[in-house]
């Protein structure tokens, strides 16, 4: 236990030191400070396009890192930005170290993706984007954060945190089926967008956008259920 531990705190180590050191010139040099105002004149001083960039930038900082200095990294230098348009702390900090952390699926590098594919013994790079194109939903979650805070525990009420819960539980679902193309039976394009804004509306936080999307949702599934009991049907025959 003592060798083993020894031998995974070189790389945690490592990692660290160098992203102290990344850290200190960031620091003393100013580059964070102005790396977070330009990521707010580039997107306009709107808050989307803001998150967008600090979605991308968050994402090229993460590749190859360490999980440790990938948030040390992604909250020195795309965190500020978010933080200068108002958005809680906490909220911007998770924007960000939940996109570094996405990387580790996102091509070209996408580690974990590589690692995948070496045990299932299939093409890296085939692989990251079928990894990317079933997580898409993760790429939707610090979203949430940001438009929502309650989502955690900022300034949130139990029955307002369980509202939020379910609907953005069920929002999820729904863009990940849209994104695969089956739920409980095939679904052809129109389905899969429709199944997509209805996704969305449930994620958006709001009474009217959680109720469009739920009854969006629900006639959606009443739709796959149909289908699935033609399908059963045809195969019967």
């Amino acid at each position: 236990g003592f060798e083993l531990g020894a031998r995974n705190a070189i790389g945690v180590a490592i990692a660290c030191a160098c992203a102290g050191i990344i850290i200190g010139v960031v620091t003393l040099t100013g580059v964070g400070l102005k790396m977070a105002h330009g990521l707010i004149e580039l997107a306009g001083g709107n808050l989307l396009l803001s998150l967008f960039f600090a979605m991308i930038t968050s994402i090229v900082l993460g590749m190859g890192v360490p999980t440790t200095a990938t948030y040390i990294i992604t909250s020195t230098l795309a965190a500020p930005a978010i933080t200068m348009l108002g958005v809680p702390i906490l909220a911007a900090h998770m924007f960000v170290f939940y996109f570094g952390i996405v990387a580790d699926i996102t091509p070209p590098v996408a580690l974990a993706a590589y690692a995948g594919s070496g045990i299932a013994k299939s093409d890296p790079m085939k692989t990251g984007f079928v990894s990317t194109k079933l997580a898409i939903g993760a790429f939707l979650v610090p979203y949430i954060f940001v438009y929502n805070p309650a989502m955690l525990l900022i300034n949130t009420t139990p029955l307002l945190l369980t509202q939020n819960i379910i609907t953005a539980g069920c929002g999820m679902y729904g863009v990940g089926a849209a994104m695969i193309g089956f739920c409980l039976a095939p679904m052809n394009w129109v389905e899969r967008a429709v199944f997509f804004g209805a996704g969305l509306l449930l994620i958006d936080p709001g009474a009217l956008t959680d109720l469009a999307g739920l009854s969006i949702l629900v006639l959606c599934m009443a739709n796959q259920v149909r289908k699935k009991r033609a399908l059963a049907a045809e195969v019967a025959v």
